[in-house]
């Protein structure tokens, strides 16, 4: 199935995004602007937030989409051809923006703050970066028609952002600048993902094997690292469950087909 061409209009959407949230990452309403979003989510139970950054990390969304291996190989590779783009987005902007977090600049007793407190290298929002990466490159990669039904992707990478400001790690201009950068991350990646040859899209084809083998890699890691808070914890324990099932399945595609050649 190839792959949906995108319009000028969306791929003008993340560069408007951005100018819109220019205040926002201006700071120039901070901040007021993130003690006022970190206040309002106080309430809520920090699992959830905890819960919501892991789909911004890189070994939590491995394991969020360890099905897709199998079900929609397709949509797999849609947001790991959009991972090297949100790399060099992410590296670069840290590199040249030493940006203090909330907790370097805000007094802590005024602020909720979940986890380890952080003080450098506030933009963008990495995670939130991550998870419009692979909402963008996943949504933009389905058919065009009921294309739409799957906005629901976009609103799991909102409460990713949302999250990194309840748990006091980011600066909501973190954030505007992580969704915009993320989306065009996504964009780019269907982009490369057209290039691809449906060969790869077949359990048999050695470039899925290889990321079957980064799924291993990914389940050992969330056996044995806490990823981003302790709290965390039990959505890893459920997260290898599930990347299990999918190289079970995986393993026997192969197996059939092995069969079936011989």
């Amino acid at each position: 199935m190839p792959v949906p061409a995108i319009s000028l209009r969306m791929w003008l959407l993340p560069f408007v995004l951005f100018v819109l949230s220019a205040p926002l990452w201006l700071h120039t309403f901070e901040p007021a602007t993130f003690k006022a979003v970190n206040a309002f989510f106080a309430p809520v139970a920090a699992p959830v937030w905890t819960g919501l950054s892991l789909l911004g990390n890189a070994w939590g969304i491995l394991g969020v989409t360890a099905p897709l291996l199998v079900r929609a190989p397709r949509l797999l590779w849609a947001w790991l051809c959009a991972a090297p783009f949100a790399i060099v987005f992410a590296r670069v902007g840290k590199g040249l923006i030493e940006s203090p977090r909330p907790a370097a600049v805000v007094d802590n007793t005024q602020m909720r703050v979940v986890g380890e407190l952080l003080h450098n290298v506030s933009m963008p929002s990495g995670h939130t970066l991550t998870a419009f990466t692979v909402a963008s490159a996943i949504y933009f990669a389905l058919p065009e028609k009921g294309r739409a039904k799957h906005l629901w992707l976009f609103v799991l990478a909102a409460g990713t952002g949302l999250s990194r400001i309840a748990v006091g790690a980011h600066w909501p201009g973190d954030v505007a600048v992580g969704l915009s950068l993320g989306l065009l991350a996504g964009m780019l990646g269907t982009r490369l993902l057209a290039r691809m040859g449906s060969q790869h899209l077949q359990p048999t084809a050695w470039s899925l094997r290889l990321v079957a083998a980064l799924l291993v890699a990914t389940g050992y890691t969330l056996l044995t690292e806490t990823q981003d808070f302790d709290e965390n914890w039990p959505a890893q324990y459920v997260l290898v469950v599930v990347i299990v099932a999918a190289l079970y399945t995986f393993g026997k595609q192969n197996w059939v087909a092995y069969r079936a050649a011989r």
